[in-house]
């Protein structure tokens, strides 16, 4: 069958002024306030615009956006900056300009985002970031189906799994439709964490799909293996919509550095196993499209590259 590629958030070729974001510090949003994070958010949007752009140029059919688009969003309503009316404007063009090669833009906000917490507190501000992902994408004329996802882990365990699953799956209640529509779950990279077998028995509850993660199957199988894993969270996925996987590799074993065995590496070597499936394939990467276009080229990227550490997201 088929893979098709994309990467996270930050271009390496289009360099760190047309290819990061800014965002800014807490010191400079309490002093700066709503216009800064106005004028951040606008030059972040033209940032994305150039993005999907070269995308477009270069056949590269899948693309997560950064969460960092709006800085400190969860601190204020979208209605209240400056350029709200610019901003949605640039969002309904980046829009427009994905649609015309079918590119496919997602969400992967933070991992602070716990909807199974159980702290009120933690919850509501869930809620609330979660929600300001939504409202981004329905700016963006992004339907509000699976195709264009917005992914989180289900969380913490806190001592007992069951648990919360069980606060999971309640305060899922809490998110508006332009989330439920589009949230998805991914499985964790820890043993006592949440596996595909785990986040199948949440999906039977609530319907929100799987998203397989290659590497983080590796420390947390749930007694599945891989084949059995990608297959079973393929098959949450409406039909018609592309599952969507993780795919990224050791850095202490690829590149030999001191780092957990669960950091990512800046190329990936392959193969990645489609086990008989369609499936789009985000590669979290540190070289970003680089690393992708190394993976599907053969041309080698690496001696070119340098890393400034960038976030994978």
């Amino acid at each position: 069958m088929s893979i098709r590629y994309g990467y996270a958030c930050l271009n390496v070729t289009l360099g760190p002024k047309k290819g990061g974001f800014r965002n800014m510090i807490k010191r400079t949003w309490q002093s700066k306030g709503l216009p800064y994070a106005s004028s951040l958010t606008l030059e972040n949007v033209n940032i994305l615009l150039g993005i999907v752009k070269w995308n477009n140029s270069n056949m590269i059919p899948v693309y997560r956006m950064t969460s960092n688009l709006a800085p400190w969003c969860s601190e204020y309503e979208f209605e209240q900056l400056p350029d709200w009316q610019r901003i949605q404007n640039g969002l309904a063009l980046v829009g427009r300009t994905a649609a015309q090669s079918g590119q496919r833009l997602s969400f992967h906000p933070g991992q602070f985002n716990c909807l199974a917490s159980p702290r009120d507190e933690v919850v509501k501000n869930c809620v609330t970031d979660l929600t300001r992902h939504g409202q981004i994408m329905d700016a963006i004329g992004l339907p509000r189906t699976r195709q264009n996802k917005i992914n989180i882990h289900l969380g913490g365990t806190y001592g007992d799994k069951t648990s919360a699953a069980d606060r999971w799956c309640k305060n899922f209640d809490l998110l508006p439709d332009s989330v439920k529509d589009r949230i998805t779950l991914e499985n964790d990279d820890k043993a006592s964490g949440f596996s595909v077998l785990d986040l199948h028995e949440v999906w039977k509850r609530t319907g929100v799909p799987i998203v397989f993660d290659y590497h983080h199957h590796k420390f947390c199988t749930g007694g599945l293996s891989e084949k059995d894993a990608l297959h079973l969270a393929a098959s949450t996925w409406p039909d018609g919509i592309r599952p969507v996987t993780h795919y990224s590799e050791s850095a202490s074993l690829r590149e030999g550095r001191d780092v957990a065995a669960n950091a990512h590496s800046s190329f990936v070597d392959g193969p990645v196993n489609d086990w008989g499936l369609d499936i789009d394939c985000v590669v979290e990467a540190k070289a970003k499209e680089l690393a992708i276009m190394q993976l599907t080229t053969g041309k080698n990227y690496e001696s070119s590259y340098k890393s400034d550490g960038g976030s994978d997201e």
